[in-house]
């Protein structure tokens, strides 16, 4: 918890506004600052009333860096001085959590009815249960709402990044929350903190993967972990461009007329070895090869020419190992039969 603890503040001695600030400061600031100034005006009047960053956010249905924000700028101005500490968290259990929150049916641990109204109360989470209805063309429910809210508390994730995680699903084509949450634990086990790199790994997804599971007729779903493996090795250990990985994929199809990532491994792994950085090199190598197949098929042909210019002997099997009779003893045959009619 951040508290606040005001060293110099104006109008110390009443909550009356004198005309310089009225004529000179209010009309340039910024109307959460002037709210901000003048809650902070009343909280010095109660010089026992604790005073936190989070307590002012409450109070004016503001974000922490908000009041954070306001506090800088009225210092800029020389109307107020100020330091904030750090206190430990008390050891108490709080109320909300002394009993364990039961999980709900997509398994992660759902919020408390206050937890859930804290939430909405805010005014950044707040604005996010706004945008996320009008992304998924719905009013939220009770469960949405609380899976939301895992994402913010459980995973870490900022109201920007969820912003962003909703809209990358909608512009996908998946408004269901189930969907949204699964893509939600994938960005989080791959440590993506920022809409920048949610961006960066959904370009890499969108042209490499897809466009590899595209080339292979593959409609409808993810790539597998396994493929996944394939192809962030093809691009990332090997350094082929999208370009070469297609056509891979491409040849694989023309050959054996279905998807296999093991014989496009094989096409691209011999082609690193080969040396092969672009299409020029690619086709370099297969001119090489046409060439030595070439020249294999020649040199087949030179030695079945030198074969069959030698005289073959008959070859003898059952049918005919034996000595053949010659046309005289058919006619002696044919003479003896007559005699004997």
């Amino acid at each position: 918890m951040k508290k606040l603890t005001l060293k110099n503040c104006r109008q110390e001695n009443a909550l009356l506004l004198d005309y310089e600030f009225i004529d000179h400061y209010m009309p340039e600031a910024n109307g959460e600052y002037v709210k901000v100034y003048l809650l902070l005006l009343r909280c010095q009047a109660s010089p026992n009333r604790e005073l936190t960053i989070s307590g002012i956010a409450d109070i004016l249905d503001d974000t922490e860096k908000d009041v954070i924000r306001a506090l800088k700028y009225w210092k800029k101005q020389g109307l107020l001085d100020y330091e904030i500490t750090e206190e430990a968290a008390s050891s108490a259990p709080r109320a909300d959590t002394q009993a364990p929150e039961a999980a709900d049916a997509q398994g992660q641990a759902a919020p408390s009815p206050e937890n859930v109204t804290r939430f909405r109360n805010r005014k950044e989470l707040k604005e996010l249960l706004f945008v996320a209805e009008q992304y998924l063309g719905k009013t939220l429910s009770a469960t949405d709402m609380k899976t939301i809210t895992y994402f913010y508390d459980e995973l870490g994730m900022s109201t920007d990044l969820i912003e962003y995680l909703i809209e990358y699903c909608v512009e996908n084509g998946h408004k269901s929350m189930h969907y949204i949450q699964k893509v939600a634990l994938s960005w989080a086990d791959r440590k993506i903190r920022t809409p920048e790199e949610a961006k960066q790994s959904a370009a890499f997804y969108s042209k490499s993967c897809y466009g590899v599971l595209k080339a292979f007729g593959i409609t409808g779903r993810s790539p597998a972990a396994s493929e996944l493996a394939y192809i962030q090795r093809w691009s990332g250990e090997y350094g082929f461009s999208d370009e070469l990985i297609l056509e891979a994929c491409n040849r694989t199809m023309n050959s054996i007329h279905q998807p296999s990532f093991d014989y496009a491994e094989s096409i691209l792994k011999s082609w690193l070895e080969g040396g092969a950085k672009n299409r020029k090199d690619v086709e370099a190598l297969d001119l090489a090869y046409q060439k030595e197949k070439l020249e294999r098929k020649e040199k087949r042909q030179g030695r079945s020419a030198s074969s069959s210019a030698e005289t073959p002997k008959p070859a003898r099997n059952r049918f005919n190992n034996f000595e053949g009779r010659t046309y005289e003893d058919m006619e002696d045959l044919t003479r003896r039969l007559i005699q004997n009619q």
